[in-house]
């Protein structure tokens, strides 16, 4: 199987649009990801993890999103890749550079492939949860949002569960982070913002009745799952209901790059 086979049409943002352009397009599409252009031209690709990073450094701390261009989070987290790509090349270019993929032909953009692309098409995956999860990052209920977007920026990952006593009763992802930011931005004084965003916990803006997988999920399931709720990732529980690790796309893909 080729990238061509499998790749969707990347949703375009223009590098001089708005953030909360940018934001709306995310939410109209249920997409993490824009794919920058200027004119014909690839500049890069705008997250929600980007743009939680712009909206959250003091240069802008009293800017709306309204005021800020895409052109200021964009990142260049992904690479061209020829239609006839063999998928197995793909995953592992996707594994090393991170990012996404951008199929082009004589400069002409063809489609993209993101990690949703990718395991909505791998196939027979054999292992368990366990196998794969990663050492959770977490916050208690009483984090400030503030500590938890540093957290995630520092180990770049996209979600941390929220324990409460031990227990696992929310999830604070990168969207929740920028959309918190974003209205903070919008709706708040100049002058009440500082203190207003530095009084936000993560019981605020988090999730509850998460979704989870076990340590003896099959691999397969996780990714069913993932893709059924269209979820950056999952916490994994032990037998005993205690949070054990966490599993993202990108660590589904490190295993079949490394399956590979």
């Amino acid at each position: 199987m080729i990238v061509k086979n499998i790749m969707t049409d990347p949703i375009l943002v223009h590098k001089a649009d708005k953030i909360s352009h940018a934001m709306e397009l995310m939410a109209k599409h249920d997409t993490r990801r824009l794919l920058v252009i200027n004119g014909g031209d690839i500049l890069g690709v705008i997250t929600m993890r980007s743009i939680a990073r712009k909206l959250g450094t003091w240069k802008t701390s009293n800017l709306p999103a309204s005021s800020l261009h895409v052109a200021t989070a964009t990142t260049d987290l992904f690479s061209k890749v020829l239609p006839d790509t063999d998928i197995e090349d793909a995953i592992t270019l996707m594994d090393r550079k991170g990012g996404i993929l951008v199929v082009t032909d004589n400069s002409k953009i063809l489609g993209w492939v993101t990690p949703h692309e990718i395991l909505r098409n791998a196939h027979a995956i054999k292992g368990y949860a366990a196998e794969i999860m990663k050492e959770p990052i977490s916050v208690s209920v009483n984090d400030r949002v503030s500590h938890a977007r540093r957290l995630m920026l520092d180990n770049d990952i996209g979600r941390l569960p929220v324990v409460e006593n031990g227990d696992l009763v929310g999830i604070i992802t990168e969207r929740d982070v920028a959309k918190s930011l974003m209205n903070f931005r919008t709706l708040v004084p100049d002058n009440q913002q500082d203190e207003r965003i530095r009084n936000l916990i993560a019981s605020d803006i988090m999730t509850q009745n998460v979704k989870s997988v076990r340590t003896n999920t099959p691999i397969a399931e996780v990714i069913s799952l993932i893709l059924t709720e269209n979820i950056g990732g999952v916490p994994v529980l032990n037998l005993r209901d205690e949070m054990v690790g966490v599993i993202s796309r990108r660590a589904i893909i490190r295993h079949l790059a490394a399956k590979g």
